[in-house]
């Protein structure tokens, strides 16, 4: 496929959940021609939507991938109370909506004109920023400790191949009250996270969630096991330069240059991970160790 192409896209496509309250809708991007098609699906932060992250789910669509993004219950879109007897499972309901996307995939395509038939069910990723990240590293193998500090359920999924996890918060050990109190499904376990992944985290990034600095963003990728990836992004807030979009509140280290980056390297890295096309990882990753002034180092185990 050419360095980009047209995409076509469908919003919202709804897909039943009959036990969710609301049916799941989704945001689908795609490449206008290519068949066999690698998946992202991608899990939006905190308050967010299908129609956020733009500067991502664009550039993957334009680049060979089918980019699927959902709306889950926390959207500001949907305006759910914070009384809402769902809301202290909305993390659970949040990585239920990515396996229910991967078991719609059929609905999906079909949803999309022109996009019947050219999906390719064995390429699937996950992605996501902030709260998304920790959804989709669910379904890499992450786990949530319970009270007893025993690894809560598996809700890892064979069908994912890979991941892109940016600004993912770290261990449990150092949360700040408010979080200890509010957020009892912040307590990660990275030992089965096995899938391979890239994680990406800014060395600026100071979260109000944890009493320690920017490298509990790293806790990902220092305490997972297997083929990871890790990007140290310089001068990154938690936005990471704008991954969310241009212009917005979040944005608090507006940065087209860095957004850049992350496109690059994460698009290469998912070329790599589900393609087998390796040329152009090795490629972006000997670009960065080269630059006289980089944006991020880059490090892999």
């Amino acid at each position: 496929m050419s360095a980009f192409t047209t995409v076509i896209s469908a919003q919202p496509v709804v897909l039943p959940a009959p036990n969710r309250g609301e049916d799941l809708q989704v945001h689908v991007s795609a490449p206008a021609t290519g068949s066999d098609l690698p998946v992202i699906v991608f899990s939006h932060g905190f308050g967010w939507s299908m129609n956020g992250y733009a500067p991502l789910a664009d550039h993957w669509a334009a680049r060979g991938f089918v980019v699927v993004r959902p709306t889950h219950l926390d959207s500001r879109t949907l305006a759910i109370p914070h009384e809402d007897p769902r809301t202290p499972r909305i993390w659970r309901t949040r990585i239920e909506d990515l396996t229910r996307v991967l078991d719609g995939i059929d609905v999906l395509e079909a949803a999309v004109p022109g996009l019947g038939g050219r999906v390719g069910r064995g390429r699937i990723a996950v992605a996501g920023h902030s709260w998304g990240a920790q959804t989709a590293s669910a379904l890499l193998g992450a786990r949530v400790l319970g009270p007893d500090g025993a690894p809560g359920e598996d809700m890892s999924d064979p069908r994912v191949g890979a991941g892109v996890l940016l600004a993912l918060a770290g261990l449990g050990d150092d949360l700040t009250p408010f979080a200890v109190e509010n957020l009892p499904f912040l307590r990660p376990s990275f030992d089965t996270m096995t899938a391979p992944a890239l994680i990406v985290a800014g060395d600026h990034d100071q979260s109000h969630l944890s009493t320690r600095g920017p490298d509990w963003f790293t806790d990902p990728y220092t305490h997972s096991p297997g083929n990871k990836s890790l990007l140290t992004l310089f001068g990154a807030e938690h936005s990471l330069g704008g991954v969310p979009g241009y212009e917005v509140a979040e944005t608090t280290d507006e940065s087209p240059a860095r957004v850049a980056l992350i496109q690059q390297l994460s698009t290469a890295y998912l070329r790599s991970a589900l393609l087998g096309e390796d040329s152009g990882w090795k490629a972006a990753v000997t670009a960065l160790e080269a630059d006289a002034n980089p944006l991020g180092r880059l490090e892999s185990k």
